[in-house]
């Protein structure tokens, strides 16, 4: 799913205008509900999202805890992985997991009132699949018959997924290119929630002021400032709101939330700020949470980046990953909030692994990694300096700080942090393939399954904006074995072959593996009901005070 986006320090000015608590009210403009009366509403923090909050374009996770309050999906997981159905009343695969039948629940609808049918998702997915429409997360849908052929850069951007058939209003087949045992739990992802038909006449106009299905209505965007939801009537799914609403607060500077938390102007903290992780457990001022969550952290090295191409590239992939001196980093600069990567997954995913083979490639050996640089030498010789890049509203700085350390002194090379002033902007120039440096890149999948991990951060098909293949990275082998699990009948066989995917890409480090992030948040002393989601993010429906 998400390039993971957190907030660090900014202008103290800014941070002032939106440290001031809001007043709440008034109905939604598509959402049907009312803020001023009843429970209250929450106040949450957030960051400016990426792009308009448009489903199948969201790959930040500041725009997906929006976007998913806005809408409903056929399922949802909840706090434990488990699938839920949501708009789904079933799923049901055919024998070798190659063609599923899904049933719709009766009287499914839009916030305004249009009724979602077989055909809505339908063209819903068509839409975020199709390369004429530039969605973000158009690979995800690649297992689904057509989607080749909407690849083609003069495609007719109406043009629908072959696979998709709606029998009734209420029945939708579909049909894969290849066996996807997967498939139940890949529709939870942010990019198959359905769209109304408003959106296609301006995407990017509806990506302003959504028009959604979920718990919330959509009642404004105040850009930089702030977001805000109300309950939405129309819903009837598994997560109904419990309290007033949702507003949030879009930070660019964390210290400034957590202030704000204390000061009783913020109701949830979802990130705590470096400068409170060692304390804030015992502040008597909030409730303090700390727990395990799936958050895969990293940091990318463009294919096609100067120095780490071929054999000299890999050579040189493996050094800097040697060079790392992660436990240090996570004891001294983290304050143990989080796990030394093992995979390229998370501890609360089935499948996760702590015994691969080449995993010490991942263990701090200043001796080998200089080994290993000195014959990258011998084939080119190193010039220039080590870039890493992060953005500055993202709360990273002191690790990523720490990482340029500590690879420059294992390696004796200048090694440098490398700014960008929002996540907005680093996004930007990820994906305009702009950047000519390694950047970090977190990665929470949107549904609990190693798939959701390695499919879309590493697949050919994710990769040249298509998805979260960010570096480019292209191996038939690896793609190869990814078939092979999509095949398997049963998850252990599945799991088997992903491990040996893992394995190849502890060989090719398309992303240096860093750590699994723990989820560090805070709550006010009147905050009832806190709980996470699988993904690590509150669960606001849930939140009353």
């Amino acid at each position: 799913m998400t390039i993971t986006s957190r907030k660090s320090k900014e202008a103290a000015a800014l941070a002032a205008v939106i440290g001031i608590a809001l007043a709440l009210g008034g109905c939604g403009a598509s959402g049907g509900g009312n803020a001023s009366s009843g429970p209250a509403a929450i106040i949450v923090n957030d960051s400016e999202p990426a792009a308009g909050l448009v489903p199948s374009d969201t790959n930040d996770l500041a725009g997906w805890k929006v976007v998913t309050q806005l809408f409903e999906g056929l399922v949802t997981f909840s706090n434990s992985g488990k699938l839920i159905y949501a708009d789904a009343q079933s799923i049901t695969p055919n024998a070798d997991a190659s063609q599923y039948t899904i049933k719709l629940r009766p009287g499914l609808k839009f916030s305004n009132g249009e009724a979602i049918t077989a055909k809505t998702y339908a063209k819903s997915w068509s839409f975020a699949a199709n390369a004429a429409n530039g969605q973000m997360g158009a690979s995800i849908f690649s297992t689904i018959k057509g989607y080749d052929a909407l690849q083609d850069k003069n495609v007719d951007k109406n043009a629908q997924l072959s696979g998709l058939d709606p029998l009734d209003d209420s029945t939708l087949k579909v049909t894969l290119a290849a066996p996807d045992s997967s498939f139940a739990y890949k529709v939870g992802d942010v990019a198959f929630l359905p769209l109304p038909s408003a959106a296609y006449s301006d995407i990017k106009t509806f990506g302003q002021k959504p028009i959604g299905n979920g718990p919330y209505g959509f009642k404004s965007w105040t850009h930089d400032r702030q977001i805000e939801l109300v309950p939405n009537k129309t819903y009837t799914g598994p997560r109904k709101a419990q309290n007033g609403g949702v507003t949030f607060r879009l930070y660019t500077d964390l210290d400034s939330a957590y202030a704000d938390l204390q000061g009783g102007n913020l109701d949830v903290l979802d990130t705590i700020p470096n400068s409170a992780l060692s304390t804030y457990a015992k502040d008597d001022s909030v409730q303090a949470f700390n727990k395990p969550g799936p958050g895969f952290k990293s940091f990318t090295i463009p294919q096609n980046l100067k120095h780490f191409t071929g054999e000299e590239g890999r050579l040189r992939r493996a050094a800097i990953a040697l060079a790392v001196d992660r436990a240090t980093i996570i004891t001294k600069v983290l304050h143990n909030t989080a796990t030394q990567a093992t995979d390229f997954t998370a501890p609360t995913i089935v499948g996760h692994s702590t015994g691969l083979a080449g995993t010490d490639v991942l263990d701090y050996n200043a001796a080998k990694a200089k080994e290993l640089w000195k014959q990258a030498d011998a084939i080119a010789p190193w010039d220039g300096t080590f870039r890493l890049a992060y953005s500055a509203d993202s709360g990273t700085k002191p690790w990523v700080e720490a990482i340029a350390n500590s690879i420059g002194n294992a390696l004796g090379i200048m090694s440098q942090p490398y700014a960008f002033p929002t996540q907005k902007e680093l996004t930007g120039a990820i994906q305009n393939r702009t950047i000519g440096a390694a950047f970090l890149q977190g990665l929470q999948s949107d549904y609990p399954h190693p798939e959701g991990y390695l499919v879309q951060a590493y697949s050919y098909a994710a990769a040249d904006g298509k998805g979260l293949n960010n570096g480019d990275y292209k191996s038939a082998a690896f793609d190869s074995l990814l078939a092979q699990a999509a095949r398997q009948t049963t998850l252990d066989g599945a799991i088997d072959y992903y491990h040996q995917a893992e394995e190849l890409l502890l060989k090719d480090l398309p992303v240096i593996p860093l750590w699994y992030a723990n989820v560090n948040a805070a709550a006010g002393k009147n905050i009832k009901n806190m709980s996470f989601s699988y993904m690590g993010v509150p669960e606001y429906q849930k939140l009353r005070k």
